[in-house]
């Protein structure tokens, strides 16, 4: 009866209904500067948008703290909560340290052997990120009809290497490792398995599947060689959104804009692939794996000589410009703005297939 009633509640709320996916960042904006306005002077870093994640001042440390759901996939759900998260930390420039997560499982389909299996998920990645599993809460409810579990990934650093997306400098290079629509392409591979395979054969499919580790939804490496070379102004991951909704953030954050050459932005064969046949445009396709680092450029070329080395593909991308420039895109000479997307195009792909 209080789930029915809070649901009664809820559905009467007045105003039209919003898209799946992110809060509209408009309705964000003005969420954030009417209810996340006070907070604790040792609060370093707090709500914004954009920013990755929060830092609090602890002594001679910042605990960076952040908190992430995974929604999209019960497969490797996880391996996948942990991930996210500790990218977050990682382009702050954060040490991932402790974790926490609330399960929330779907009631008459959750087994011992699924719950066990889920777990299990959870120490082997924290065990290969050297992270600990503190705590949480787990719970069987007719609230979800597929797992959910909320992540809260708590990291350390020292306050003179902490770094955010309101750090970009105007004529900053933009560079973007490893690709687009990795996380898509993992994606798509467990929730659509059985036409992947029908179309393209076993072999391709288990390609797609190992995107979770090959190029891998992991930035962590990637953060630390850039934070290793200096210049690092601000580094940000394309997450829900894709590389469209990371630029925008990184740019609102930072107050300047950014010039982005379309045909450096480097989409691998599989996702150019899948997104082609579902009909995702890479831009606007969640991305998680991908980095956005700008850094000085006195040192760009220093940078990608040493991702590479460490077989990190990279490429420069584009340029931080003043903000009066906003956020385009250069292709075939011209410029124009970058496209901007309403929902994720897999959130956008998955509505319409559940509608459909």
């Amino acid at each position: 009866m209080m789930h029915e009633a809070r649901s009664r509640g809820w559905s009467r709320a007045t105003g039209s209904t919003l898209p799946i996916g992110k809060v509209p960042v408009d309705q964000l904006r003005k969420l954030l500067a009417r209810f996340a306005k006070a907070r604790d002077s040792r609060a370093v870093v707090g709500a914004g948008i954009g920013l990755d994640a929060a830092a609090i001042r602890l002594g001679t440390r910042l605990l960076v703290a952040k908190t992430d759901p995974i929604t999209f996939v019960a497969d490797e759900i996880g391996t996948y909560a942990l991930l996210i998260n500790a990218s977050d930390l990682a382009t702050m420039g954060a040490i991932p340290k402790w974790f926490l997560a609330t399960v929330l499982l779907p009631a008459r389909s959750t087994t011992a052997f699924s719950v066990n299996r889920l777990f299990s998920q959870l120490h082997t990645i924290c065990r290969r990120l050297h992270v600990s599993l503190c705590g949480g809460h787990s719970e069987i409810t007719d609230a979800v009809t597929r797992p959910v579990v909320v992540g809260c990934l708590l990291g350390e650093c020292s306050p003179g290497k902490i770094i955010t997306t309101a750090g970009a400098r105007v004529g900053d290079a933009v560079l973007l490792t490893k690709g687009l629509a990795i996380e898509a392409v993992s994606i798509l591979a467990r929730e659509r398995a059985g036409e992947i395979r029908r179309r393209h054969g076993a072999r391709f499919l288990a390609r797609c599947r190992r995107y979770l580790t090959e190029p891998g939804l992991s930035v962590l490496k990637e953060a630390q060689v850039a934070m290793s070379i200096g210049g690092v102004h601000a580094m940000h991951d394309p997450t829900e959104g894709g590389l469209s909704a990371a630029l925008y953030e990184l740019a609102e954050a930072a107050g300047v804009g950014m010039t982005i050459e379309t045909d450096k932005i480097r989409i691998l064969p599989e996702a150019a692939q899948l997104c082609a046949e579902f009909g995702l445009n890479p831009l606007g396709t969640i991305s998680s794996g991908a980095l956005l680092i700008c850094t000085n450029p006195a040192v760009e070329k220093r940078t990608v000589a040493r991702l590479q080395k460490a077989r990190i593909p990279v490429a420069w991308i584009g340029t931080v410009v003043p903000k009066r420039g906003g956020v385009t895109r250069i292709e075939r000479g011209r410029a124009r703005p970058f496209p901007r997307f309403a929902v994720d195009e897999l959130a956008r792909f998955f509505q319409q297939s559940r509608a459909g």
